[in-house]
């Protein structure tokens, strides 16, 4: 109860105060949303598993997005943060859709 109330708090906040991302960090932005998309596809298969660790959880959500835009940012410094974008959102998407098949295959025992 209190994740789901911490999620709600968060949205009002967000759609309240309206945040605005600089400038210099729009490019690791949806790189950053993917990432922590992956933790979470994997957090919650980790649960319908039965091994899920809030610990595990946390420090993967941080260290995809920490991971992510570090690869995108090395990618801007020697001139292909496009092409290493592109890469990272297809390694993590893959991950991402791995996870939600076996979300699906645990909820319907499909």
């Amino acid at each position: 109860m209190i994740p789901l109330l911490g999620l709600v708090a968060g949205i009002v906040v967000g759609l309240v105060l309206a945040p605005s991302v600089p400038q210099p960090l729009e490019p690791y932005l949806p790189i950053a949303i993917v990432a922590a998309m992956d933790a979470i596809f994997g957090g919650l298969r980790a649960y319908l598993e039965g091994n899920f660790s809030d610990r595990v959880f946390v420090i993967s959500f941080v260290s995809n997005v920490l991971i992510a835009a570090l690869i995108v940012f090395v990618g801007d410094q020697i001139g292909v943060g496009s092409q290493l974008s592109t890469a990272v959102v297809v390694v993590l998407g893959i991950r991402i859709f791995t996870n939600a098949a076996a979300i699906r295959r645990a909820l319907f025992h499909a």
